[in-house]
């Protein structure tokens, strides 16, 4: 496939459709379903938090489909950042991936907290050499050192190349496959109905209690958009992949708390610090059954790591080569053509994370959901902009009922945007407030140093120039791909 962004000095497009489908699966599937799904079966009930799910992730799927749309009629990297550009102009275009970036960079560091603490399942009272305490939680010397070694581990990864990475996420994503597999088999084959009474629990508070989760774990299928260039398909297959990614995602979390739901009754539920690992040990009737789970937990940590790495640091890149943050992060490596400065950059965040303690990192992934339900409205509204703007645009892959869906998207992501206001069940505490407000200070005063050295000119003519030379495939050579796959 031959193209101008071929060319040496930028990025290559290398990923396939087994690469893209793990990183947006691996990117939504972290540690959440083995840590939560019993508290979700116990808030709404079994057919309760099934139900959430299912509703949940046909919102997410509205959402999803304006993406999907966007990203296959503009495949550049950035994703949210072109999309918003394009439809509202460069200081929306900031404004929407600088939201996001938060909660890509709020993932990232929290992951780096989530590894040394799912270690304790696995080898209890490992930590060794207290440090300090950090809002309450004792930080200690061993818990932070695999923090950091396995920062480092992930950035080294990145760095060597998005091929590199991808490989490293169809495997663990994989194995993370067959340890569901066994678990929602084993729930079918010797899991007890009569376990999962009460059905339904508080009626619809409880299934709204589930749905305030929905967007937090689902939160990864918009890393497809951040590495767009970088993806060797037809331009229609990346957003039916976006889409089917999602689909997937939601069957995946409906059954498995089902399956918790029918292998543990209410009383076992509450007495299991880890249900999902607890679930599988009782159906297979012995103890490896709940470690497998638990590595497989591991393995959604770090493939919701991995993904977010790529997505941040092309986050940061798509800013940087558009001279909206300094310059210098939209440095390409040489040899494994990555973005080497911004994952450089994110890695150091990571790696500082553990230094932090857990308490301050759950801040921080809190106010970064609300970043990217910003992103997503914004996503959304641009989705609506363009259909009325731009209606000669190509786009291979075209949402039926356009205006329908664009506006669903909008309605829920604001309301998806309430739940964390004060009053609501998933409303920010200060801490969290202040990161908020912190962050975007912090971007308005990025953005006035970007402005006084590039004008707003010289940065549309740099966005425009790249939607420009997007579409420079041929029809030969788009006919060629499609005969090719």
């Amino acid at each position: 496939m031959n193209s101008s962004k071929q060319n040496s000095g930028s990025l290559k497009r290398v990923l396939g459709r087994q690469d893209v489908m793990a990183l947006a699966f691996g990117a939504m599937i972290g540690w959440g379903w083995v840590a939560l799904a019993g508290n979700w079966v116990l808030s709404a009930g079994a057919l309760g938090a099934f139900s959430a799910f299912i509703i949940g992730g046909v919102a997410v799927i509205l959402i999803g489909l304006t993406y999907a749309e966007l990203a296959s009629a503009m495949p550049i990297t950035g994703g949210e950042h072109v999309y918003s550009y394009r439809a509202m102009g460069v200081k929306w275009s900031f404004i929407c991936t600088w939201a996001m970036l938060l909660g890509y960079i709020s993932v990232i560091a929290f992951e780096a907290v989530a590894l040394p603490t799912v270690l304790e399942y696995i080898f209890p009272h490992y930590k060794v050499g207290y440090l300090y305490t950090v809002a309450g939680w004792d930080v200690y010397a061993t818990w932070v050192l695999v923090g950091i070694v396995g920062s480092i581990v992930m950035m080294w990864i990145n760095y060597r190349g998005v091929k590199s990475a991808a490989l490293f996420q169809k495997v663990v994503t994989i194995l993370i496959l067959i340890a569901g597999a066994m678990l929602m088999s084993g729930a079918l084959l010797e899991g007890d109905t009569a376990k999962a009474d009460p059905l339904f629990t508080e009626g619809y508070k409880g299934i709204m209690g589930v749905i305030v989760m929905v967007p937090l774990m689902f939160i990864g299928f918009d890393v497809i958009p951040q590495a767009a260039e970088e993806i060797d398909l037809p331009y229609k297959e990346i957003g039916k992949i976006l889409i089917v990614s999602v689909i997937i995602a939601t069957c995946w979390y409906a059954f498995i708390t089902l399956s918790v739901a029918v292998a543990l009754d209410t009383e076992e539920l509450k007495h299991s610090s880890l249900p999902v690992a607890d679930a599988m040990s009782a159906l297979v009737g012995a103890t490896w059954g709940g470690k497998l789970i638990v590595l497989a937990g591991l393995g959604g940590i770090v493939t919701s790591w991995n993904a977010f790495y790529v997505g941040g640091s092309r986050a940061i890149y798509a800013m940087a080569r558009a001279r909206m943050l300094p310059s210098f992060l939209a440095k390409l490596h040489p040899v494994y053509n990555t973005p080497v400065n911004a994952i450089i950059l994110i890695g150091i965040i990571s790696t500082l994370a553990p230094l932090m303690g857990r308490k301050s990192m759950v801040w921080l992934v809190d106010a970064g959901g609300l970043g990217i339900i910003v992103a997503y409205a914004l996503v959304a509204f641009s989705f609506l902009i363009l259909r009325k703007k731009a209606p000669e645009m190509k786009r291979p892959f075209r949402v039926p009922m356009g205006k329908l869906v664009g506006w669903s998207a909008v309605v829920l992501s604001a309301g998806i945007g309430t739940l964390y206001l004060p009053g609501s069940p998933a409303a920010l505490t200060p801490p969290e407030w202040a990161i908020v407000l912190g962050w975007t200070l912090f971007g308005v005063i990025l953005y006035i140093m970007t402005s006084a050295q590039h004008s707003e000119s010289e940065v549309k003519a740099i966005l425009d120039a790249e939607i420009n030379s997007n579409h420079t495939l041929s029809q030969e050579e788009e006919k060629e791909a499609v005969l090719a796959r």
